[in-house]
């Protein structure tokens, strides 16, 4: 679909807080969460590396401000942002930043994280290579590119795979040089929570996203689906760090995570009972669990490391 024929024109000087808009602070958490949770598991195994992890971290944010870019831009470009737009402001769509201006950004923010990538591989070698370079192209093919994986309704596999198991894996692969049993549910419980992003925005946005042929999970199957996606994510996201704990993997700190769970009451109240804008609330709340549940954890597995 064509962008809308209300073009911003010419867009205004893009000034540090806009460029702060476009980047989306608030699903920043998807990257920092992932990394913490890494670099937990590897200091838990004793073989934790501060420099990489700072690295790790870098290198995640700017795959995720590049597809927060990207995402910004193909979105405007298809018609899925337009002025009925319920979530928070898209800079492309409100004529903020110049369209073309933002896919450079998007590319120059891809470009970094292939530089820091590099600095990566050095300690990591050839898997970090693989993992960075899929990072990258599903960022730009998230809304980019001939089948964008957000308009097939794989938004939530994307996120679960690399900002769970990828970017939690990557983390601990390139500090440690091997993968602590405890890696694969700790993955899948802070991907279920970056998950949670997305359930929310594309429940918030069903209905202009059906009109404009963004199939999500929600536009496909309705509201009841998607709240009842919201509810096993949560349950998927506290239960994983338990079945670690009960399968040996570590030890009982990783249960500290527990602690969060009551930060997931607003906002699942929100998505059980709210539609449309109000669920910008419910997206900051998911945003802020995910946070706190990524850094309890990280600690937790850090102190009960199994090595």
């Amino acid at each position: 679909m064509s962008a809308p024929s209300t073009v911003h024109s010419p867009s205004p000087r893009a000034t540090v807080r806009t460029w702060a808009l476009a980047a989306r602070p608030k699903t920043l958490t998807a990257a920092l969460a992932p990394v913490a949770v890494g670099t937990g598991l590897a200091f838990g195994a004793g073989a934790g590396r501060w420099l990489l992890a700072v690295a790790a971290l870098l290198g995640a944010l700017l795959i995720q401000v590049g597809t927060n870019l990207t995402n910004d831009y193909y979105d405007f470009r298809k018609g899925a942002d337009t002025a009925e737009r319920l979530g928070p402001v898209r800079v492309t769509q409100a004529g903020l930043v110049a369209p073309q201006t933002v896919l450079a950004a998007a590319a120059l923010c891809f470009l970094g994280a292939t530089l820091v990538g590099l600095f990566l591989v050095a300690a990591g070698g050839w898997a970090v290579v693989a993992i960075g370079l899929l990072s990258i192209l599903a960022g730009w093919a998230y809304t980019g590119g001939p089948a964008p994986l957000g308009y097939l309704g794989l938004g939530e596999v994307f996120v679960l795979l690399f900002f769970g198991f990828a970017a939690v894996g990557g983390t601990v692969w390139v500090q440690a040089l091997r993968l602590p049993p405890a890696t694969w549910l700790a993955a899948l419980s802070v991907g279920c929570t970056g998950t949670l992003l997305i359930v929310v925005n594309n429940l918030r946005d069903r209905d202009t996203d059906k009109r404009a042929g963004k199939h999500t999970l929600a536009a496909r199957f309705g509201v009841r689906f998607a709240r009842a996606e919201y509810v096993c994510l949560l349950g998927v996201a506290f239960l994983a760090p338990v079945a670690a704990w009960a399968l040996g993997q570590t030890g009982p700190e990783a249960l500290v995570s527990l602690a969060a769970l009551p930060l997931a009451i607003p906002p699942l109240r929100l998505v059980l009972t709210e539609k449309g804008a109000a669920l910008n609330r419910a997206l900051a709340g998911s945003a802020r669990l995910q946070l706190v549940h990524g850094l309890l954890l990280a600690i937790g597995l850090w102190r009960g490391g199994q090595g």
